[in-house]
């Protein structure tokens, strides 16, 4: 078995792996990063070959994440494939109730952005390779963990062309272990890492449509009889300005019945539901489905071990938080790194990485929160009044510091706890 040696292995490539690869090798010079990543490195396209789909999935930036990305250097190349969000409408179906927070109001030119999933890959790519200090392991994927003294070591299997991770293995010996395989991760789950879950008892249907009045810029998000869904502006598409990503809550009934469902009919359906403020639905593209459920890991630091992104928490996609919850976790961890490398401990070590918790689980409770109230309040399981819905979102647009507070939260300005700072004793 060949053996390597590592400062710090991240398990997944994904935008969250990715992305923490990149803020460790600039805010923290000097470590070594590895990288596991079940894709091949050698089919991903430079940006500038980068071909739109109609389909593509696609996550809301924040403002605040817009600003991360600037402190990496990366926003120059992300902004000319996303959208920006320069007014957020927030309604109940049938109900007078209404929300609505526009850019100008805070002096900025957008709320936030819209931009394809691979388009983020693809420039998060780009500057990944550009980088020494990152070595990639490719096709491959950590199969086992065994937690020692000074990090784990870890079983990284190349990956075959079944992709079951069963191909020539490499012992890689790493002082700290970030785990960023996703919401299902196995890694969590193998190391017995327990997580609480609340099932929503819906499922999120996830598809690009296009509408015959331009969207403006305005992302929508429409509380139903059925549950939340989102409308967010998107560039390209056949006709530039009409393309929004859809996120819709179903039941399991509901999904089944609109899945079977042709395009125009699916059309049609959306349309009762949504509305007329967009005009006619005239396209439904691509979906994808999942189950809803709040996921939140009971432990997200052992001594050598990190959770990140999904793998440490999943939330309803109702705000559009998710993203932007891990983003802002990903820097603090990097920032945590720094410490650790200035005061001469490892980066692995407990007392760094409950340094790392202390810092982000402020915010992390927060925004599960937000997210979790936005959706009990609104949610089509949970039977809060209807009047009670309609004064909560009147009472947001007409109070200043209300409505103040909220547009912080989607735009992730929210108060977050600071890392450490140098000087301070450890």
């Amino acid at each position: 078995m060949q053996t390597l040696e590592t400062d710090i292995l991240i398990a997944g490539g994904g935008l969250a792996g990715a992305t923490l690869a990149l803020a460790v090798a600039q805010l923290a010079p000097g470590y070594r990063i590895t990288v596991t990543e079940a894709f091949p490195l050698s089919e991903t396209p430079a940006p500038e070959d980068y071909q739109p789909s109609y389909d593509a999935r696609s996550t809301a930036l924040s403002w605040g994440s817009r600003q991360i990305f600037e402190r990496l250097g990366l926003w120059s190349a992300i902004e000319p494939q996303a959208a920006p969000i320069r007014h957020i409408h927030v309604s109940e179906r049938g109900r007078l109730g209404v929300t609505r927070l526009a850019a100008a109001d805070h002096h900025l030119p957008a709320l936030g952005y819209v931009a394809d999933n691979r388009w983020l890959g693809l420039c998060l790519m780009a500057a990944l390779r550009k980088s020494p200090a990152i070595q990639w392991l490719a096709p491959a994927r950590v199969t086992g963990v065994t937690p020692g003294r000074d990090g784990v070591r870890a079983t990284v299997n190349s990956v075959d062309g079944e992709g079951d991770g069963s191909g020539e293995p490499t012992e890689v010996h790493a002082r700290c272990l970030a785990i960023a395989d996703g919401g299902r991760s196995g890694l969590r789950e193998s190391l017995g890492i327990d997580v609480t879950r609340e099932n929503y008892g819906q499922h999120a249907l996830i598809a690009n449509v296009s509408t015959e009045y331009p969207h403006e810029g305005t992302a929508w998000e429409r509380f139903t009889s059925r549950g939340p869904m989102a409308l967010l502006p998107q560039v390209g598409g056949p006709q530039p300005g009409h393309r929004s990503a859809l996120v819709w809550t179903l039941s399991g009934a509901e999904l089944d019945e609109v899945l079977a469902l042709s395009d125009d009919a699916r059309c049609q359906r959306l349309q009762k539901v949504f509305g007329w403020r967009l005009g006619r639905f005239t396209r439904f593209g691509e979906t994808h489905h999942y189950p809803l459920s709040l996921t939140v890991a009971k432990e997200v630091v052992r001594p050598g071990i990190v959770l990140v992104g999904n793998a440490a928490h999943a939330l309803h996609p109702v705000a559009g938080q998710g993203f932007n919850l891990a983003l802002r976790g990903l820097m603090a961890l990097a920032e945590t790194f720094r410490y650790a490398g200035q005061t001469g401990q490892s980066p692995g070590s407990l007392p760094v990485l409950m340094k790392y918790q202390q810092a982000h689980e402020d915010d992390q409770r927060r925004i599960v929160g937000f997210s979790d109230t936005l959706v009990r309040l609104f949610g089509s399981e949970y039977p809060t009044p209807a009047f009670a819905r309609s004064i909560a979102l009147a009472g947001l647009d007409v109070l200043p510091d209300a409505k103040h507070w909220f547009a912080r939260q989607a735009m992730g300005l929210g108060t977050a706890k600071p890392v450490a700072r140098r000087e301070e004793h450890w």
